[in-house]
């Protein structure tokens, strides 16, 4: 028998939801690309032309990118990291003399204040030798202290956190408990006011940095009392605290150098000075800290897609099958295709994306959102698509290749390593929801109170009025648009002709627009559990996004003749997948087994099946599905290990 879980708090749906929904950012101050193509309008003339870094920016970042290079070439050993599952002191060491820690961060505060452009470029490439060092890098600075220190941090907090993490301390993020993931009103660690301090205890899980960290950004719930309006709080706490325990370092099934654990808590003080923002606000911290830092994760994606198209390009090439090289065979051909117009395409996401965010002209909340669900579920592919190329020598790991004689390719770790990305910082579903949440807000912020069960009949009155108002202008615009024209978008014709994508761009954001409303309309107050709808809607943006980045990017080669040809030629082979693509999206809309699913799920939960489980053996040991994270003093011996401590 399972042992039972203890300190398991029980949240009721409606609760989990008011959470979440006090968390977001609701007012929109700038405009948003994704937004208006949910909406069913392409503005295209906020993309393009693509925007621009400055030239001292490109400088600057393109002078690291040149150290940084040098020192992946010469400094970091990826066999050995997997080999080990460490990374070595000496490379954390190396790293900080560069400023790698501080790739971000000001440059009064000692960091190098790159670009979000660059950030990423160098996130990138560091991971493309060693996905965790690239972890590593960008846990310390994407979701660690100098992220949230930047956007929310006092002056003082600044000056006292900010030098150390360009230069000398590691830091980690420290949200996820065992008993709550993405559902973060039922977080249990607890901030208790006493005096001009708090005091903490709870159990953290998944922090990653947190074995090796300095300085941590804890989310903990502060009780509401006199004085205090308590809720969700961002605190700075000293890693070597009296009380912090690093119970256990996890392992996983890929990034076998990264330093992720379990962090108890226990009457750690930790001074009211160090609270990031006010009470109640940490959410709101962490969800604007990830409107940006989610771009990450797509940048170490679009890296790994860089990797893929080379070993492929490489091996097919070499490779005879019946008397011809591999990839001269369509179905091995299909796949090289398939990667290097992916590869182009994620990286136009990530440029366009990291340069709006530099430019800070647009929202780009749904756009970093795009790309960090785009990149991760396509970067998987792509790695998958390598190992069949590969065929058994995909499945074959490096150090064994090595062993017999081949080349050291590691398709296979790749593969494991990118796993995480699908689950990091949101998990695909996750992100379908958060999206999908952003995509509907304009309808839920004039109908809202329609399919509100708890509103009364006064305040549904109102919004039917103010939904028939925005609906009577909304609609009609829905039907006919640039899309139709022949003509549309023609500065987009050289040699190849990209215009008549851009123009089944503007089709299909109506149509999607169309779809979305249609779904409110039918399923009303229930469209919140139709996730497959929801998710398959948000997947056809993101397609649409990639597609008109792609062609914005292609255009911008072009002018600047940096492999303008060529860059057509990517992106009309990605737009013309994608709209396969898009077309089996929008058929599986109004067609699919959503209903029979939850039937059958049911059924399974039920018992109604277990019969189908005979004839196996289940080699899971026995213990609880979710460990104990009852609050106290540690029994254990700390795991923590500073970096050169």
């Amino acid at each position: 028998m399972s042992a039972p879980t203890g300190n398991r708090s029980t949240v009721t749906e409606r609760e989990a939801r008011e959470v979440a929904e006090a968390a977001r950012e609701r007012v929109w101050h700038r405009p948003s690309f994704a937004k208006e193509l949910f909406l069913g309008r392409f503005r295209l003339d906020l993309v393009h032309p693509h925007p621009m870094p400055g030239e001292e920016s490109v400088r600057r970042g393109e002078e690291f990118l040149a150290k940084l290079r040098a020192f992946c070439e010469a400094e970091i050993d990826s066999a050995r990291i997997e080999r080990e599952a460490r990374i070595p002191d000496q490379v954390v060491a190396g790293l900080k003399e560069l400023g790698a820690l501080g790739m971000k961060i000001d440059p009064r505060y000692g960091g190098l204040g790159l670009s979000q452009l660059y950030y990423n470029k160098a996130l990138a490439l560091v991971g493309s030798v060693s996905p965790a060092v690239g972890a590593l890098l960008s846990a310390h600075q994407s979701i660690g202290v100098p992220q949230p220190l930047k956007m929310f941090g006092t002056q003082e907090q600044k000056d006292a956190f900010l030098p150390r993490c360009a230069r000398t301390d590691i830091s980690a993020f420290l949200l996820t408990e065992p008993d709550v993931g993405s559902d973060p009103a039922r977080l249990a660690t607890t901030a208790v006011p006493d005096g001009d301090e708090y005091v903490l205890d709870g159990v953290k899980l998944w922090t990653t940095n947190g074995v090796v960290a300095d300085l941590l950004v804890v989310m903990a719930r502060v009780p509401k009392s006199e004085g205090h309006q308590g809720g969700i709080t961002a605190f700075v706490v000293e890693a070597g605290s009296e009380g912090i325990t690093v119970e256990h370092r996890n392992a996983f099934m890929g990034l076998r150098g990264i330093e992720n654990g379990v962090t108890r808590f226990h009457r750690v003080r930790v001074p009211a000075a160090h609270r990031i923002g006010p009470e109640g606000a940490g959410l709101k911290i962490a969800l604007t800290t990830l409107n940006t830092g989610r771009l990450s994760l797509p940048a170490m994606c679009a890296g790994a897609g860089k990797w893929c198209l080379k070993i492929a390009r490489e091996w097919s090439a070499e490779r005879e099958q019946w008397g011809k090289p591999l990839a001269l065979h369509e179905a091995v051909g299909a796949k090289i295709s398939f990667i290097a117009a992916t590869t182009f395409a994620l990286e136009a996401v990530l440029d366009l994306s990291s340069q709006m965010a530099d430019e800070n002209r647009n929202d780009i909340r749904i756009e970093a959102a795009l790309a960090k669900l785009y990149g991760s579920e396509m970067a998987w592919k792509m790695a998958d698509e390598l190992v069949q190329i590969r065929g058994g020598r995909g499945y074959e790991t490096a150090e064994s290749l090595k062993a017999r004689g081949e080349r050291a390719v590691p398709a296979e770790q790749m593969l494991r390593d990118l796993r995480i990305n699908r689950i990091f910082e949101g998990s695909t579903e996750i992100m379908h929801l958060l999206i999908a949440r952003e995509a509907v807000d304009a309808h839920l912020s004039v109908a809202g109170d329609l399919i509100d069960p708890a509103k009364s009949l006064s305040d549904k009155a109102k919004a039917g009025a103010q939904a028939g108002v925005f609906y009577a202008r909304w609609l009609p615009r829905l039907v006919a648009g640039a899309g139709q024209l022949p003509s549309s978008y023609g500065e987009f014709r050289h040699g190849v002709d990209l215009s008549t994508h851009l123009r089944y761009v503007e089709r299909t954001a109506r149509r999607l627009a169309r779809a979305t409303f249609y779904g409110m309309s039918r399923w009303q107050g229930r469209m919140e559990t139709k996730q497959g709808f929801l998710g398959r809607i948000v997947d056809i943006g993101a397609e649409l996004f990639a597609m008109s980045a792609a062609c914005v990017r292609a255009e911008r080669l072009r002018t600047r003749d940096e492999h303008g040809r060529e860059a057509y030629q990517l992106a009309d082979a990605f737009c013309r997948q994608a709209r396969v693509r898009v077309e089996e999206l929008f058929g599986r809309l109004w067609s699919n087994t959503d209903d029979l699913d939850r039937k059958v799920v049911k059924g399974v939960l039920g018992g109604a099946y277990t019969w189908l489980e005979e004839g196996i053996v289940d080699p899971s040991e026995e213990g609880p599905w979710i460990a104990d994270a009852t609050p106290g003093p540690s029994a254990q011996t700390s795991a923590r290990r500073p970096y050169g401590g």
